[in-house]
């Protein structure tokens, strides 16, 4: 084992974080999926720590970013409809924010998959979208329209030129990152003056993350850190970022998708599945506060 990390958001030393959930990765049960979004749960996860200063809960000794960079290029891309599904979700969430925005020119999205939120942002006006995306996978199902804003690897703020863009988003994609603080100051230097930087992230203090505990979705072996309402507005003002906000994030999905994350067991998910299926509730759409959250920042005009 290597060195252990400090916090990624506020550099408080390992030593003074508590052990949140130990290492309990089975090799055995990783393939091709462990590494895609909207996956069904394995409930595996690096050893997290929680940070006493900025409230983070984060993997001490994550994977190097290359390993993680060649994990995403390889990972299987099975959930088009349920990324359709999210971003619906996203564009309604974030029309406030678009509201009180300068200019509607340029947009980046960091974690684009398909890019299916950048067509959503095409319809309000942006002309100019970026989207970064490490998978193959993903970029191979997105439709041939699309692939033109789409650069396949990971984030990287030298690929852009400075105070380049209007927005920039990055949804459920910071707690795969290994340092959240290089995406959130990278966005702020990449912003125009007036300009917003939009997250998704989960939130490990939510009621229903509480009462799962380490049946929760979020306990994965993706997630480098995971965020609460303080660790995210820390995140957010230390950054630079003014006006910012952070509530909680009303997700919608299908009720066959909401069943496939549910943490029951595999025959008793796959009977109720098919029942679903039989009578014809399993496409019928569903909002649900699942202990997610939505941060808005602007950089000052």
């Amino acid at each position: 084992m290597g060195k252990s990390r400090s916090c990624p958001v506020c550099h408080t030393g390992f030593e003074q974080a508590k052990l949140y959930i130990d290492n309990n990765i089975d090799s055995t049960k990783l393939s091709g999926f462990s590494f895609s979004s909207r996956k069904e749960p394995e409930y595996m996860c690096h050893r997290l720590v929680q940070c006493p200063n900025c409230d983070l809960v984060y993997v001490d000794q994550p994977p190097g970013e290359d390993d993680l960079a060649h994990a995403y290029h390889l990972a299987e891309y099975d959930s088009s409809e349920e990324a359709n599904d999210a971003a619906s979700s996203y564009i309604h969430a974030i029309r406030p924010t678009l509201s009180a925005m300068a200019c509607r020119q340029s947009a980046l999205e960091i974690g684009t998959g398909t890019g299916i939120f950048l067509e959503c942002l095409s319809r309000e006006g942006f002309a100019k979208l970026v989207g970064v995306e490490p998978s193959a996978a993903a970029i191979s199902a997105a439709p041939e329209s699309r692939r033109a804003w789409i650069r396949e690897g990971m984030f990287d703020e030298n690929d852009f030129s400075p105070e380049s863009f209007d927005l920039i988003c990055c949804f459920m994609t910071m707690e795969h990152v290994r340092d959240p603080n290089i995406i959130a100051n990278s966005a702020y230097r990449l912003l125009r003056p007036g300009g917003a930087f939009v997250t998704v992230t989960h939130d490990y203090r939510s009621l229903v993350n509480r009462l799962l505990g380490k049946r929760s979705p979020i306990i994965d072996i993706e997630h480098m850190q995971l965020f609460s309402k303080r660790s995210v507005r820390h995140l957010f003002v230390s950054a630079g970022y003014a006006d910012v906000t952070v509530k909680a994030f009303v997700n919608t999905y299908s009720l066959r998708y909401w069943m496939r994350l549910a943490p029951i067991p595999r025959s008793i998910k796959s009977a109720a599945t098919n029942l679903m299926a039989y009578i014809g509730l399993d496409s019928i759409k569903l909002g649900v506060n699942v202990g997610n959250l939505i941060a808005t920042g602007f950089k000052r005009a």
